[in-house]
């Protein structure tokens, strides 16, 4: 028989449990760990070579930092995003006649501003993803290996699957407790959930440390705007949520097994 209040704590830390597992899984899968902001209407921008710069196939940091710089980018765990014009954009004439469709080269107009009859092109967003094999690949400065940034790149894309596999590993364990009826492995789901959080506040740090260690070694230019981006906050709340979780399945289990025990203790007296 299972005390109300031990019960309560099981259901809060479950739901905490959940929301943290839905916050880090949406981190993980976006994009919008890190951004960038950068103006389009420089007169020495050429969106078409820094496009095929980003989408190169070879994977080097020193091609694809520089589109990621000055074309809008955003960096995740397994993504890495550019913002170009689109092909073809709305035109309105500077005498004030109505719009048409009209597709127009921006390059052959840059003179066109929003106040002469122009409205801004479209942006479209193109993403491509870090291959596993890229993710494990050495990082270099200048032509000798970086260990610290090949080993904080690593870690920041394998200790949120730890997070993860540890949090399903845990709810495993609790299904087989409710369906034994015995309360002794909510200890354990507890310490899986401390350690989980321990790993989701690990990849925070190494991403925010990777980031600097990358701005170190490819500068961006003085006109470049950097932030830390939602998908970033998402991972960083779930931390506290997982401990919340850990604090409430470690208390309900030692709460529960010392009342036992002096039930025990005085049925024997």
């Amino acid at each position: 028989m299972v005390d109300n209040r031990y019960a309560t704590a099981l259901v809060i830390g479950s739901v905490l449990s959940l929301l943290a597992t839905v916050y880090l899984s949406v981190a993980v899968g976006t994009e919008h760990w890190f951004q960038y902001s950068s103006p389009l209407d420089s007169q020495d921008l050429n969106i078409t070579q820094l496009k095929d710069q980003f989408i190169n196939d070879e994977f080097e940091e020193k091609v694809y930092s520089t589109p990621l710089f000055r074309l809008n980018g955003t960096l995740g765990l397994w993504w890495r995003c550019i913002q170009v014009p689109s092909q073809s954009y709305w035109f309105r004439e500077p005498d004030g006649r109505h719009p048409h469709n009209e597709s127009v080269d921006r390059t052959q107009l840059p003179d066109c501003t929003h106040h002469r009859g122009c409205t801004d092109p479209k942006m479209e967003t193109q993403c491509l993803s870090f291959t596993l094999p890229q993710q494990f690949k050495t990082k270099t400065k200048g032509e000798e290996e970086d260990l610290l940034r090949t080993y904080l790149w690593r870690c920041q894309f394998l200790l949120p699957l730890v997070s993860l596999a540890l949090v399903f590993l845990s709810g495993l364990i609790g299904v087989c407790a409710c369906l034994c009826r015995s309360f002794t492995p909510t200890l354990g789901v507890g310490v899986l959930h401390f350690i989980a959080g321990l790993c989701s506040l690990g990849t925070v740090c190494c991403f925010r440390a990777n980031m600097d260690l990358f701005h170190y070694s490819y500068k961006p230019s003085a006109t470049v705007d950097w932030s830390m981006g939602w998908s970033l906050y998402l991972a960083l709340i779930s931390f506290p949520l997982q401990m919340m979780a850990a604090a409430l399945f470690i208390w309900a289990a030692r709460s529960h097994r010392n009342h036992y025990t002096r039930i025990r203790a005085y049925r024997v007296a």
